[in-house]
Formats: C-alpha cells, sequence, structure tokens
C-alpha cells in the first residue's frame, strides 16, 4: 500500500503544520461535538473515546473539551453540526471521498465543489466512489521500539497488519477490534502518535510523477477546507515521489 503510506506521511507532516497554527482544534471540537450526540460517556461511546484521545493529544484545554460534549450531548448550547461526506473523481480519474463536518451545508457543498473545478476534477453523485473504500484502523508508532519486539505485541494484539514507513511503524486493524488493540498497547506500555479510524481503497490507480503532483494540490487543497474532517482517495503515489515543499 506505498500510496496509501505516501499519503499516510503527507498527513503527518500536515498534522504537525496545522498543530503548530491551532488549526487541528478546530477539527478535533467538531469531531467531539458530533461523537457527543451518542453519549456524553467516553467509556459507553468509542467514537468520543476517541476523539477525546485526540483532543488531549493537541493539548486542548479541559474547558474547550468539556464545552464540545456538552454541546453535541445537549446538555449543553444546542449544536446543529451535520456530517456530510462528498465523492467525486480527481486529477487522473482517481477517485477522492471527502468527509465533513458542517453548520452550513450550502457553504460546504460550494467549497468542496469549487475545490474538484479547480483543479479538473468533478463532484459525484452518492455511491460514486464510496463503494471503493473500507473501514480500517489505523495506529502510528514511534520508531523508538524494537522492531522485533513491537511486531510480537502487534500479532498477540490481534491487529491485522505492520508495516514500516518513513517516520513511523504503522499497524492496521479491523474497526471492530480498533479499540481492544489501542487497549493492549496501553496495557504494555507501547505509546503511540495517532490512532484513528479511516478509509482505504481496494482498488489503485497508479499515477507518475506528474499526476501525482496534481492529486496532491487537489488532496491539500481540500484538506485545508474548513469544514473537512478527513480526505481519501485510490491514488497510489509511486514509491520515489518526491514531495515539494
Amino acid at each position: 500500500m506505498a500510496g496509501h503510506s505516501k499519503w499516510a506521511n503527507i498527513k503527518h507532516r500536515k498534522a504537525r503544520q496545522d498543530a503548530s497554527r491551532g488549526k487541528v482544534w478546530t477539527k478535533v471540537i467538531r469531531e467531539i461535538t458530533v461523537a457527543a450526540k451518542d453519549g456524553p460517556d467516553p467509556n459507553d461511546n468509542p467514537r468520543l473515546r476517541l476523539a477525546l484521545e485526540k483532543a488531549n493529544a493537541a493539548n486542548m484545554p479541559k474547558d474547550t473539551i468539556n464545552r464540545a460534549i456538552e454541546k453535541g450531548s445537549g446538555t449543553g448550547e444546542t449544536g446543529e453540526l451535520q456530517e456530510i461526506v462528498f465523492e467525486g473523481y480527481g486529477p487522473g480519474g482517481v477517485a477522492i471521498l471527502v468527509e465533513t463536518m458542517t453548520d452550513n451545508r450550502n457553504r460546504t457543498v460550494s467549497d468542496v465543489r469549487h475545490a474538484f473545478s479547480k483543479f479538473g476534477g468533478n463532484l459525484g453523485t452518492d455511491g460514486s466512489v464510496s463503494y471503493l473504500f473500507k473501514k480500517f484502523g489505523i495506529i502510528h508508532i514511534n520508531k523508538n521500539y524494537s522492531e522485533e519486539k513491537l511486531m510480537e505485541n502487534v500479532i498477540e494484539s490481534g491487529a491485522q497488519d505492520f508495516t514500516e514507513e518513513d517516520d513511523f511503524f504503522e499497524v492496521t486493524t479491523d474497526p471492530n477490534e480498533f479499540n481492544t488493540v489501542i487497549d493492549f498497547f496501553k496495557k504494555n506500555g507501547i505509546e503511540y502518535i495517532n490512532a484513528e479510524l479511516t478509509l482505504r481503497a481496494d482498488t489503485l490507480v497508479d499515477l507518475d510523477q506528474d499526476m501525482s503532483e496534481k492529486v496532491l494540490n487537489i488532496m491539500e487543497f481540500m484538506d485545508d477546507l474548513d469544514d473537512v474532517q478527513e480526505v481519501h482517495t485510490n491514488a497510489e503515489f509511486p514509491e520515489n515521489f518526491v514531495i515539494k515543499e
């Protein structure tokens, strides 16, 4: 899954940049608010539990977290955030799926449609590309662990796969086993730098250097939109793809 790994590395870099700008807080607050609609107790709400872990990793103040929970669960100011998924095609015919959270559907539709057209893509209909993607749990672990020792823990935890990337080890899990694997790592003192439920495609589109740059441009533009939470693609970036800073 080289292309996915390349995008994972790019997202990892962007996450550090967003954190330095405080931008990550906006996305996490929205995520907490929507997750809390299923209940304010993280012990009974796995999605909220994951969102809270992201908030703590981003050093978000407790008061900010509590306000987001109250807003989403209805115990505080009522929020009207809704989740909307957009599907379409980018340069080279790659599939792009965009997950958003918004309080203004018209604004978000306009922004996402503009992003597709700006980079030579087009917004599709519901179901046009979503069938290509499956949900996985993804855990990124620093390379300060012995690969052999970490592999033993990964196997014992019940995770599906283990790969080495540029800046981290990546563990892949079944979405239903995601929290179990997380709990296993915590119990065994394995710290992770990122953990999330995400989407990945089974069928990939191979890209050359030129087309990879075009696809990366639309992906990063989408990811920077205020209402966008996650962007997914079935693009397979080449192993030697040079990311221009």
